[in-house]
């Protein structure tokens, strides 16, 4: 229990070590984007925005995740046994319980969002709801609840709005150097590698917070119910999903329990013998569910 509060403080601690990284990469590309147009003033406009939208992205990055992904909010009358399920849930392990929603949707998927486990929130699919069965439901909201106390949902929620915000910068002073003079446009040899190394790091580095943290959550959520068996069957039926889940973004992909863009969502199961390049595997949002299960159950999770 001792580690699960020493990675709860890493967390935070990483999840302001990126808002700062986040805030001098703006601050960088505001930058250019002030030489190109001769104007000091459009970075300080930028610094101010920055500083803003760090807060924003602190406080609201739970609600702009649920607009983004147009989940609806439940009642235990509207949805009585995902209810009681959290609800059983947060008893036994001793937290407070999240708001709940539901995105309309057929693919069975899941994600958690939220600065702390007093202002989280979990949503499922419709898809989800109609394919689990009891264990492997409680399997995937634990997983979820998991995400919110090892403050996952925290790092991950701000780097969806602080990654929005330099994609947008990008797009702006790419688009301010076309427009610019012959003689201002030589800053386009400047800008142009940034705008493409710029996305590919930040990516990466999204997607590595993401992928460490799924292992982490899976291992807590086998804790919490005692039962790693039922979310393993639960990604097992994950995998074997025939269609994407239409709500989300790539923006938002790296929140939900397993890769919601899939190759196998589109309908071609990946064997899991099949071997991928190291380097693409830096662009995955989720280890491959194989691999997760095996995890939580060994050898017995490749049966089923």
């Amino acid at each position: 229990m001792s580690s699960l509060y020493r990675e709860q403080a890493h967390n935070v601690r990483r999840t302001f070590f990126f808002m700062g990284l986040f805030l001098i990469v703006v601050i960088a590309i505001s930058w250019l984007i002030s030489v190109i147009f001769a104007s000091p003033a459009i970075l300080y406009i930028a610094v101010i925005l920055s500083v803003g939208l760090n807060v924003v992205a602190y406080w609201k990055s739970d609600t702009i995740v649920i607009r983004i992904t147009r989940a609806k909010p439940v009642t235990r009358d509207t949805h009585f046994d995902y209810w009681n399920s959290v609800e059983n849930l947060c008893i036994s392990i001793g937290v407070p319980m999240p708001k709940l929603y539901v995105i309309d949707d057929p693919a069975p998927n899941a994600f958690a969002t939220g600065r702390d486990p007093k202002h989280a929130a979990v949503a499922v699919t419709s898809g989800l709801l109609h394919v689990m069965e009891k264990q492997e439901l409680e399997g995937v909201l634990a997983h979820e609840i998991a995400h919110i106390q090892n403050r996952d949902t925290l790092i991950m929620t701000v780097i969806v709005v602080l990654f929005g915000m330099v994609t947008i910068l990008l797009d702006l002073a790419l688009h301010a150097s076309l427009f610019s003079s012959d003689e201002e446009g030589g800053n386009m040899l400047i800008l142009l590698p940034i705008y493409i190394v710029a996305p590919i790091i930040l990516m990466i580095i999204r997607f590595a917070v993401s992928r460490k943290r799924e292992f982490l959550a899976d291992a807590t959520a086998g804790v919490y119910t005692r039962y790693p068996e039922g979310l393993a069957s639960a990604l097992r039926k994950i995998e074997r999903a025939s269609r994407p889940v239409q709500g989300a973004r790539t923006a938002t992909a790296h929140l939900f329990i397993a890769d919601p863009f899939a190759s196998h969502a589109r309908g071609r199961t990946i064997p899991p013998t099949e071997k991928r390049l190291g380097f693409m595997r830096l662009f995955d949002t989720h280890p491959p569910i194989p691999e997760r299960v095996q995890a939580l159950v060994g050898n017995t999770g490749n049966n089923g």
